[in-house]
């Protein structure tokens, strides 16, 4: 762990010093969680409320950080799973799958005014939406994040082996998809 990131724990989980560290924190990761969140729940309101959810889950469970990881990774590790919790939630009470619910926020990407990308990106934003969740994850978090497969072996709790290989068939499908819907 950074000197900067231990000090800024430190002063979070110091009740004196929490409420300012947590601004701290808000400023320096707010951004970065966002559109790692928008990448999975896809709509922009609903990215705020997950968002929203994450810092409040943070805030609440920050003085049971061991620092047995990055800072950063711990609170990817609660926006992944609060992003997933929220397209469960958000399926169920619709009685769908959560795949049917991704695909029908994808079709709102369209008149979303949020989404600012051109016709092949709402292409290849289909094609990820086809995947199954942890390829989706794992492609979003390698692909646009930049992440390393040992920084999505810490988030995901898997092997990198196993991220290496989901990766490699979340790129065919995806490829797969954009070839099939160029010639149809």
């Amino acid at each position: 762990m950074l000197i900067e990131e231990q000090s800024l724990v430190s002063a979070l989980q110091s009740p004196s010093q929490k409420e300012e560290a947590f601004r701290v924190l808000v400023s320096q990761y707010k951004e970065r969680l966002y559109w790692h969140i928008r990448k999975i729940v896809i709509d922009h309101d609903d990215t705020d409320d997950v968002l929203q959810n994450t810092f409040i889950k943070i805030f609440r469970s920050i003085d049971n950080f061991k620092a047995e990881s990055k800072l950063y990774t711990w609170m990817y590790r609660i926006a992944t799973n609060e992003s997933i919790t929220f397209i469960n939630k958000k399926a169920k009470r619709a009685q769908i799958s959560s795949e049917e619910i991704k695909e029908e926020m994808i079709s709102r990407l369209e008149s979303d005014v949020y989404f600012e990308g051109n016709e092949a990106q709402l292409k290849l934003q289909k094609a990820i939406a086809t995947l199954p969740q942890k390829q989706q994850l794992i492609f979003n978090m390698k692909y646009f994040e930049d992440h390393t497969y040992e920084q999505l072996s810490e988030i995901l709790e898997t092997s990198v082996g196993g991220l290496k290989s989901s990766y490699h068939i979340a790129v065919k499908k995806i490829t797969a998809y954009i070839k099939g819907s160029e010639t149809g």
